[in-house]
């Protein structure tokens, strides 16, 4: 993989293939970060992370309302587990996009969502990867 995720081990692809809630960062016209809640799929190949959205959310207007590239990260957190990706966003009205996007998010959280003519692909360019995706060591039991 040559891209972001290629220097992470190999258990960084897998946590993001794990079911979690993800928080999504967009700035706001003023540069106030605005902080959501999403379902995040990781393409760590190409380098891509996408979110599936309504086109009319305030993500995706801070998106659309950036000066240059609209700067992104998503995170994702579990116990002592995290991961973190910073990018470049863009939104993907295209059909084939979308369904797609669709499909990448039931095959993750194991449910399809029902059809939408307002959605939308946030598409997230991968340019930084950190984060620290190693389960915790076991503990020795007592004896």
């Amino acid at each position: 993989m040559p891209n972001a995720i290629s220097s992470q081990p190999d258990s960084y692809a897998e946590f993001w293939s794990e079911y979690h809630l993800c928080t999504l960062t967009t700035l706001r016209p003023d540069g106030r970060p605005h902080v959501v809640p999403v379902g995040v799929t990781l393409d760590a190949a190409a380098g891509v992370a996408r979110v599936i959205t309504r086109k009319s959310s305030k993500k995706v207007a801070n998106i659309l309302a950036a000066d240059g590239p609209a700067r992104v990260a998503i995170c994702q957190v579990e116990g002592g587990r995290w991961a973190t990706l910073e990018g470049t966003a863009e939104v993907c009205t295209d059909a084939a996009a979308v369904e797609d996007a669709v499909e990448r998010y039931g095959q993750r959280y194991n449910r399809t969502p029902a059809p939408d003519p307002e959605r939308v692909v946030i598409r997230i360019s991968i340019a930084r990867a950190m984060g620290h995706t190693a389960p915790p060591a076991r503990r020795p039991s007592a004896a």
